[in-house]
């Protein structure tokens, strides 16, 4: 490895920055490296980036950021040729022959989220108004790295870019250090990488708040020999007490970084001195049980500060944080904080298991509970994994299994970014937008160039529906291959719904103005008829007629309420569906029609009365039917006594059901299941999904009551119901 290190050019890189830039790497890595370094040095020349930066110095600046996080020798190849495609013709393929594929990869992986860019920047600029969008981009960024050490590319060149920013005050230093901080920063604290993390908040901070910076630095800088005075005295007398207790510890005074200041002055409304943290010991011990020793030493040396104890080691956070952290009163009566965990906890923390995605971002921890943050909690696992992984092709495996491939996130032509499920195409696009888009949605372009509507979209890509100014959607689309969202699929469902009641509006409002026409009825009020006959509205009175649920005779009763009968009531009976003895009584004439009235659908033992109708003889309703009560108001003459009479269990009669349950694929199967095996025939079902929601309404034939009940319970055990009962 000598040898490859003093091969490196003498290009102002000094015997340590060379060593730094090659640890870690065994002997055909180091020359690979070496071998980039002389390509790089070629390439660049004195050729510099947009901002100014010369591109060799910004190289190296990456390099050594991902040698500091022990990356593998092709991640700090990929930083030293991150521009290679800006200054080399056919850049995939020459770095595939000389590196190979992986990176080639990585490189041509970093080229493509530049051009994120310009969206991120529109994001950091419109500022909190737009922070759901700067999530979804940073979403978007990692889904468009195939490879996490993509991402961890862009950090550091983000990183390296800010670092040139302190000594160079270029127009557009505010605008990247405003992106920096809504976009790449929270990126950097879901990762867990803490050297980016910090970093890149306190350079950001340094250009956004400049006097509010130098405010904190200031006293920070006043106290500092104070404060290294105190806390060196503080080490001392805990590695003391820790040597006493035959522990060999670790203890360090811990970096303050300005932003975390100012946030928590901010954010708790706190002075200067008021900060806990401003004085900080992280404690390092071999076990967990040193830990909790540890913090009863440093309990007892400094009086603790009430509800300022947390145990994160018996009780994790939902990000897999592990730690002990109290604060005390120090001799002064100023506060101290301490941090207590083992080398296993403090590895897992620094590199990125600890950090969740949403810790503090929100002012709160929160707990993982997505498919995706599940997804990013393995990413943060594969980089304290590697260095228990020998074989690097292994470790190279781990990321690519880890890609982020459940979400896609495609752009507007105006620059938003929009979230689909992988596979989702323009169709799915365009109801994701709005519905309206969608139903008139006639064609699409990606990236300038009219595909089919079936396309499968990608990451990245820039998609522009075509619409019709009116219109809906085609039955096309609820095939295969059009629609992959579920949203999207039911509001498609849903318009052809709606398109169908309409269509029965239609056709029971023309059966409706038939009968008021043929009965010398024109000028009747429609609402208040469907009053009389016990609907809501002349709507639901056109739905019923449409289903047949109204009779020529029952608009009759309702608009003139008189009907001619005939001579004496004798004992009629009436016989449902299957035949057999008598099963109603109703006073009546010998012969005298019956029929059960279709609005009620009475069965035994439902308490039952007659009406007297013009020309259809007796219907029969429930006692509690609300049409059978208008009716009996309005002409209580009409009304004659009825019974069930004692006939056969065989005879059947039509029930009517509602069933009401959360939306889902095999729904009405599994009910139907439920009336098979409870030997039930159905005559009619009527069926309607909104919102999620499924509005199921069943006709059975049952033999009576008991029976219903017995059928309404078994519904009600099928997944998804919710409510199961007689209409």
């Amino acid at each position: 490895m000598v040898s490859v290190v003093h091969a490196l050019p003498d290009s102002g890189v000094d015997e340590q920055v060379r060593a730094r830039l090659l640890a870690g790497l065994d002997e055909p890595a180091s020359e690979r490296v070496a071998h980039a370094w002389h390509w790089a040095h070629e390439l660049y020349g004195e050729r510099r980036l947009g901002t100014g930066e010369p591109c060799l110095p910004h190289a190296i600046g990456m390099a050594l950021q991902l040698a500091a996080l022990d990356l593998d020798g092709d991640s700090r190849i990929a930083a030293l040729l991150f521009a290679a495609h800006d200054h080399l013709p056919a850049a995939r393929e020459a770095l595939t022959d000389e590196y190979g594929s992986h990176v080639a990869a990585l490189v041509d992986g970093l080229h493509r989220l530049k051009g994120l860019h310009p969206l991120m920047r529109a994001a950091a600029q419109r500022g909190e108004s737009v922070r759901a969008q700067a999530e979804v981009l940073r979403k978007m960024l990692l889904a468009m790295a195939n490879d996490i050490r993509v991402v961890l590319l862009r950090l550091a060149s983000r990183t390296q870019t800010l670092r040139w920013f302190t000594d160079h005050d270029v127009e557009e230093r505010r605008e990247l250090a405003r992106e920096s901080l809504e976009i790449y920063a929270p990126l950097a604290n879901r990762l867990g990488v803490w050297q980016f993390k910090w970093e890149l908040e306190d350079l950001s901070f340094r250009f956004l708040e400049p006097e509010t910076y130098r405010r904190i630095a200031h006293m920070l800088d006043e106290k500092r020999v104070e404060r290294e005075s105190f806390i060196a005295q503080a080490i001392a007398r805990l590695k003391e007490e820790l040597a006493k207790a035959q522990i060999e510890g670790e203890v360090y005074g811990r970096p303050k970084h300005i932003y975390s200041i100012w946030n928590k002055m901010r954010a708790k409304n706190l002075d200067f001195n008021e900060v806990y943290d401003v004085r900080a010991l992280r404690v390092i011990v071999p076990t967990v049980r040193d830990c909790y020793t540890a913090l009863g030493l440093v309990h007892a040396l400094w009086q603790p500060i009430h509800g300022e104890f947390d145990d994160y080691i018996s009780h994790p956070k939902g990000n897999y944080y592990r730690s002990l952290h109290t604060a005390v009163l120090a001799d002064d009566g100023r506060a101290l904080e301490v941090q207590i965990r083992t080398p296993e906890m403090h590895h897992h923390a620094e590199l990125g298991v600890a950090a969740h995605w949403r810790y503090k971002e929100a002012g709160a921890p929160v707990r993982a509970e997505s498919d995706y943050d599940e997804k990013i909690a393995w990413l943060r696992q594969l980089l304290s994994w590697r260095d228990e992984i020998t074989d690097s092709a292994a470790w190279v495996e781990q990321f690519k299994r880890a890609a982020l491939d459940e979400t896609i996130y495609v752009l507007t032509p105006q620059g938003q970014v929009i979230d689909l499920p992988r596979g989702a195409t323009p169709v799915d696009f365009a109801y994701r937008l709005h519905t309206d888009l969608g139903h008139r949605c006639r064609g699409a372009r990606v990236d300038g160039q009219l595909v089919p509507l079936n396309t499968p979209l990608d990451n990245g890509q820039c998609v522009e529906i075509l619409a019709a100014k009116s219109g809906g959607p085609s039955r096309d689309w609820l095939n295969p291959g059009y629609l992959v969202s579920s949203r999207a699929r039911l509001k498609v469902k849903n318009w052809f719904t709606a398109q169908q009641e309409q269509a029965m509006l239609t056709q029971g409002r023309a059966w409706v103005m038939r009968e008021l026409q043929r009965d010398g009825a024109t000028q009747a009020n429609v609402e208040e008829l469907a009053h009389r006959l016990g609907f809501k509205n002349s709507e639901a009175l056109f739905l019923a007629a449409a289903r047949g649920e109204v009779g020529s005779r029952a608009v009759q009763v309702a608009l003139f309420g008189v009907i001619e009968t005939s001579t004496e009531p004798e004992i009629q009976t009436h016989h449902p569906k299957t035949g057999g003895e008598a099963q109603v009584l109703v006073v009546g004439v010998d012969r005298l029609l019956t029929q059960l009235g279709r609005c009620c659908k009475p069965a035994p033992p439902d308490a039952i009365a007659g009406f007297v109708t013009r020309g259809k003889g007796v219907s029969v309703h429930r006692v509690k039917c609300a049409n059978f009560r208008n009716m009996a108001a309005r002409n209580p003459e009409r009304v004659i006594e009825a019974q069930w009479g004692g006939g056969s269990d065989k005879q059947l009669y039509a029930v009517d059901i509602a069933i009401e349950a959360s939306d889902r694929q095999g729904l009405l199967r599994d009910i139907s299941d439920v009336l098979s095996r409870e030997k039930i025939n159905v005559t009619a079902v009527r069926t309607q999904s909104r919102g999620g929601d499924a509005i199921m309404g069943f006709t059975l034939e049952l033999s009576g009551l008991p029976q219903l009940q017995k059928v309404l319970t078994a519904i009600r055990e099928v997944p998804g119901v919710r409510r199961a009962m007689r209409r």
